[in-house]
């Protein structure tokens, strides 16, 4: 069981630090980077080094017994000093490159203190999980496990401290690293405090080793678990919060990709959709497809119609920016259906223009576009007000009740000129009707 929680917690250190490698080896320069990193890298290690198979590896390869317990120990200690350089970076203020050396030096000098006592020390038995207290009476082996328990106890206890007296003064999701930083700092605690209660238990003549073979290996896992979530969790919010955004905004803005879909499709302006992409790539995406859409209908668009309903828009709600998005979603609608019906009458009037040796008029509103596409607020605005219960506009009405539609000219009987015939509805909204004037003018 042990075995597990260790590789478990050395796991879940170490993909918090593949998380944040790119950062590092983009910004390389970086204290406060580099300090997370050493955090995660030199605890996921020590997890490493005191699984009992790992122990049993590490004093086989080496032939030496019990090597794999002052590694160990030195681990910890650098553990402990780069969680002490990452709250002076928290901390910041003048003097942190002097604050931190004094940390490093200072926990370097117990690296050697280890260093020395296990050489100066005797361990011919192997122990692979209570090292600690089955060595707590032999000389200088003692001095060496006390060495190690005291500096991390300090450590963690100068980083529950700072990590918690700060997150009262933040908020948001860095209040939320710290509380779970400095707990987990908490937990890792209960690591050193229970073996050192084992450790004078065993001076005391007492024998306790359940503390330091269960209850402080869980500890220490529940304090890794938290480490790395406290310091990812302000990191990563940042970047969930953008994707939470630009996934509301693309949902926002389906309506309006729905109201060009039928254009998209016949057209092929539509890109492929990407596949596995961020909610923000796939907002690039949408928005790309309708502003594809917005540029194709630009031969389309009445002016007028913008004007008016922009108008009347204004005068109801007071509001430029909806009474702007109104005036757009009637835009595009109207422009989208003489799209769809140029395109269905296309064929007659090209076959027509090419026999009569004349060309059929552009568009009503061709030639006038509205001026820059929409940015992507009005983009959204737009997608409101099509969704809107609101109706908008979907024609070009003009005085009288009719349309401007496109003319071709056809001859009529009795008259040497051609006088106009039309084959849009007189009333907006009706069917097409061809008809044609006959008889002398």
């Amino acid at each position: 069981m042990n075995s597990l929680i260790n590789y478990l917690s050395c796991g879940a250190l170490w993909l918090g630090l593949a998380a944040k490698a790119p950062d590092l080896l983009r910004h390389r320069h970086d204290p406060y980077l580099r300090a997370i990193c050493a955090v995660l890298a030199l605890a996921g290690l020590c997890f490493l080094l005191g699984a009992p198979p790992t122990v049993g590896a590490v004093n086989g390869l080496s032939g030496v017994s019990n090597l794999a317990a002052p590694l160990t120990y030195a681990a910890i200690t650098g553990y402990c000093a780069a969680s002490q350089v990452l709250v002076v970076h928290l901390r910041g203020g003048p003097g942190v490159g002097r604050t931190a050396r004094r940390w490093t030096l200072a926990y370097t000098a117990v690296v050697l203190g280890i260093a020395v006592t296990f050489a100066l020390g005797e361990a011919p038995a192997e122990r692979l999980t209570d090292f600690d207290t089955y060595y707590a009476k032999t000389p200088y082996l003692a001095e060496m496990i006390v060495l190690y328990l005291v500096a991390h106890l300090t450590a963690v206890t100068v980083t529950t401290v700072s990590a918690l007296h700060w997150a009262r003064q933040v908020r948001g999701a860095l209040r939320a690293g710290l509380v779970l930083l400095g707990t987990g700092a908490l937990c890792g605690a209960g690591y050193s405090v229970a073996k050192l209660v084992a450790v004078g238990a065993r001076w005391s003549g007492l024998d306790w080793p359940v503390l330091g073979t269960a209850v402080s290996p869980a500890a220490a896992g529940l304090g890794a678990l938290l480490t790395v979530v406290g310091v990812l969790v302000p990191l990563l919010a940042p970047r969930v919060a953008e994707w939470r955004r630009a996934g509301r905004e693309y949902a926002r803005l389906e309506p309006l990709e729905r109201a060009l879909d039928d254009l998209l499709v016949r057209r092929a302006l539509r890109l492929p959709r990407p596949r596995l992409a961020s909610p923000a790539i796939l907002l690039m995406w949408r928005r790309t497809s309708i502003h594809n859409a917005l540029s194709h209908l630009d031969a389309y668009v009445d002016r007028d119609l913008y004007e008016r309903t922009r108008a009347g828009a204004l005068a109801a709600t007071g509001d430029a920016e909806l009474a702007g998005a109104r005036a757009w979603a009637a835009v595009v609608t109207d422009a989208v259906r003489h799209e769809a019906r140029r395109r269905e009458t296309a064929g007659h009037a090209a076959g027509h223009a090419v026999g009569s040796g004349r060309v059929a008029a552009p568009e009503a509103g061709a030639g006038r576009p509205l001026g820059p596409p929409p940015d992507p607020a009005a983009l959204a605005r737009i997608a409101d007000a099509l969704a809107s219960p609101v109706p908008v506009p979907t024609a070009s009405p003009v005085p009288g009740g009719t349309e401007p539609v496109p003319s071709r000219t056809e001859p009529v009987p009795g008259r040497t000129e051609p006088v106009p015939s039309r084959t849009e509805p007189v009333v907006s909204g009706a069917e097409p009707v061809p008809y044609e004037r006959s008889g002398p003018a």
